[in-house]
């Protein structure tokens, strides 16, 4: 292998932790506007 074989599977190995980080991120913040969208509701029926 060459260095630059080296130097480019080491920055792919960051690519694919920051995508993974990326997306559990986006996961959360989704979830959590869904469970607010949700709570709203349920409050805004209940009054």
């Amino acid at each position: 292998m060459k260095k630059k074989d080296i130097n480019m599977e080491k920055k792919h190995n960051k690519h694919d932790k920051g995508q993974i980080f990326v997306k559990v991120t986006a996961g959360v913040l989704s979830i959590l506007m869904v469970a607010g969208t949700v709570t709203t509701l349920v409050y805004a029926l209940f009054q």
